[in-house]
């Protein structure tokens, strides 16, 4: 062989390895980031076996905690960061077969945690005890308005349908559930979608990261194997936009043999910026010859897109690689050991951009953007 063939083998072999593992380095002005992990503090939250409480379904106490933890959401409140994330008791085996509640922890700096021994928001003798029994409640989204309102979008599980709840609180451990999002749209057209993860759209006011209106109104960016947005005025009900059809307006959908081609999963909440509206989104890859062979079939990375502010269905540019992708050991194990990085939460604090995702549906890690270090 000689060294012109040689050097070939080499990228034909190793480039592909590389770039598996490597986010885009380089991102567009447009986007955000590069978000960084910091050295030796991750995961920042674990499983945690010594955490108990009354669990109102089966009427004892039980280590609510001590499965998985997993897909947190993130703000703050008081100037502190607070991160609630879904975790998983020891019920069931796989995926959606035990019960899922929703813990909290605070944190001084964004890293290091202190945990709440009860979880926050849990399938209980209320009103959703339909929606939410046995399966519980899974992967929050959480904005705050100007006047300091937290607002949870959050996936309601009774191992039947899965369906995009809303609940509301002011102190982050107390919350009032309002039931489905899109149960009263279209004379409840929409009362037993399947459907989660919804973005609501945000803005930077004075450091603060607060919900926006878009052309008058509150709104969100939802869906799982698609993107399709949603509008309110009181941030409880939703109605979806529809197609001239009358059928769903899917504005975002999988891409053939990108790191997406499975599904594009909302992330955290939405932020308007001085180009566009920005959705950080969840991209799985498929598992068959459709799928993006340069990444691991049916991981779990993070994109981009971005859209027009004065006609927010339409996209006006979108990530081709993802920006974060699974690395670290504790990413690539567990219960999804095909590889897993599922952002949720994104907060600015301090001049920074905290990003808190899901490793593997088993642990929790973060990742920060300093905008004052140049790209």
């Amino acid at each position: 062989m000689n060294r012109t063939s040689f050097r070939l083998f080499l990228l034909v072999v190793f480039l592909p390895l590389a770039i598996a593992v490597n986010a885009q380095t380089k991102l567009p002005e447009w986007a955000l980031g590069p978000f960084v992990r910091t050295e030796n503090v991750n995961p920042i939250i674990s499983p945690k076996a010594e955490s108990v409480f009354f669990d109102p379904m089966s009427k004892q106490k039980i280590p609510w905690e001590a499965g998985d933890v997993f897909n947190p959401a993130a703000t703050v409140h008081q100037n502190k960061i607070y991160v609630l994330y879904r975790s998983e008791d020891r019920s069931g085996t796989g995926i959606g077969m035990r019960t899922s509640r929703i813990g909290i922890a605070e944190s001084n700096d964004g890293i290091k945690m202190k945990r709440n021994p009860e979880p926050v928001l849990y399938p209980d003798e209320d009103e959703q005890k339909a929606n939410e029994w046995p399966g519980g409640c899974e992967d929050p989204r959480i904005a705050v308005t100007a006047e300091g309102l937290y607002v949870m979008l959050y996936t309601q599980w009774n191992r039947n349908i899965f369906r995009l709840a809303v609940a509301t609180s002011k102190d982050l451990k107390h919350w009032d559930k309002h039931g489905p999002a899109f149960s009263k749209a279209y004379n409840g057209k929409f009362k037993d979608l399947k459907c989660k993860s919804g973005s609501i759209v945000t803005r930077l006011e004075n450091g603060k990261q607060i919900i926006a209106k878009i052309n008058g109104k509150y709104m969100m960016y939802w869906g799982e194997r698609f993107m399709n947005i949603a509008t309110s005025v009181d941030l409880i009900n939703w109605q979806p936009a529809l197609n001239t059809a009358g059928d769903l307006d899917l504005i975002v959908k999988p891409r053939k043999k990108h790191f997406d081609s499975d599904l594009t999963e909302c992330g955290p909440p939405a932020i308007v910026t001085d180009k566009g509206i920005l959705v950080l989104y969840n991209g799985k890859n498929r598992g068959d010859g459709e799928r993006d062979a340069n990444y691991v079939a049916n991981t779990y990375s993070a994109g981009q897109v971005l859209f027009d502010l004065k006609n927010p269905s339409k996209v006006i540019a979108r990530l081709d690689q993802p920006f974060f992708v699974p690395t670290a050991p504790f990413e690539k194990s567990g219960q999804y050991p095909s590889g897993t990085v599922f952002i949720e939460g994104l907060v600015y604090f301090k001049n920074k951009w905290f990003l808190y995702y899901g490793c593997a549906d088993s642990r929790v890690a973060v990742a920060i953007y300093n905008p004052r270090v140049k790209k």
